[in-house]
């Protein structure tokens, strides 16, 4: 399978503006002070249930660093994710914290656990709080909290299920308990999507559809739900089972596309969502393997995300 193709008129378009981004060919990234280097951090479930972490930063071709003794061994039975949701790493002075929610066969479950990063043991061992059931037909799972720097502190919390049918859930997240807060049809074509964006008004997803298209879904917050889809690409975007995303410069992305079926992963500076002229910069083969089952996004406590 070919990877996906960024050659068209709109890239000239923007190509002024992707200069002045954090998104700097090698040779001006050389000569300037002012370029951002942009990183991704990228999770796993490996087929004997632990979980991997690899920084992956945004140089030409892209460079990876893994942090073996970061996150824990066992944390789940073999083969028993099907799903996970972007986790949360809390790393403070002497241990690091996870938090995330996982779908084991029909069940959607929070995973949390604290580690003791210089030796790779736990300070405090896995737990998996079951939220409910009704999973089995899911294939995508992801949980967001909008938190303003201006505000510090979480403002609405929101998770998003995709199921095999096309429809699309929205849950209003409180703790432990999910309230669903609306759903949408129409999105059986999807293969997977990332998030991109959160404000107070809307979220917004990265999607790419079996045909091979790649599209914005903009989901206001408002009551009832009515995404908002805008094509991005037309073809070959179809190559990629995940999609991951975290935040570039001021109002891009960095988009890490992993295929399955070749155990590989591809890297592209986005910029700010406007439709095909969206800027899409291909950064290269991640130069490591992408074999295990499920694949996740690490982020911090704090992830603004303004792609859109």
């Amino acid at each position: 399978m070919s990877r996906p193709s960024i050659t068209c008129a709109c890239l000239a378009a923007g190509a002024a503006l992707l200069l002045t981004t954090a998104f700097l060919p090698p040779a001006q990234a050389a000569t300037t002070t002012a370029a951002v280097t942009c990183e991704i951090n990228a999770g796993s479930v490996t087929a004997t249930g632990d979980h991997t972490f690899r920084r992956i930063t945004a140089t030409t071709p892209p460079t990876v660093q893994a942090f073996p003794t970061r996150v824990g061994k066992g944390v789940y039975a073999p083969g028993e994710v099907r799903l996970s949701s972007t986790f949360r790493e809390d790393s403070e002075v002497g241990f690091f914290t996870a938090v995330g929610w996982v779908v084991r066969g029909d069940v959607l479950s929070r995973t949390d656990y604290t580690v003791e990063p210089t030796l790779g043991s736990y300070i405090s061992p896995p737990q998996h709080i079951r939220i409910g059931g009704g999973w089995t037909s899911f294939r995508l799972v992801e949980e967001n909290d909008y938190t303003p720097v201006q505000h510090g502190q979480t403002l609405r919390d929101s998770a998003y299920g995709l199921r095999s049918d096309g429809m699309l859930f929205r849950w209003r997240v409180d703790g432990l308990v999910w309230r669903r807060s609306g759903e949408a049809p129409g999105f059986s074509a999807v293969k997977t999507m990332a998030l991109i964006s959160k404000t107070a008004k809307y979220d917004t997803f990265l999607a790419n559809t079996r045909g091979g298209a790649l599209y914005t879904v903009r989901i206001p917050t408002s009551s009832p739900m009515k995404p908002v889809v805008t094509r991005v690409r037309t073809t070959t975007w179809q190559v990629f089972e995940t999609l991951a995303a975290a935040k570039c410069g001021n109002t891009g992305s960095l988009l890490l596309g992993i295929d399955k079926n070749t155990a590989s992963a591809y890297l592209y500076a986005v910029g700010h969502a406007n439709g095909l002229a969206t800027v899409i910069k291909g950064l290269g083969k991640v130069p490591v393997t992408f074999g295990d089952p499920v694949d996740f996004r690490w982020r911090f406590a704090f992830d603004p995300l303004n792609g859109d």
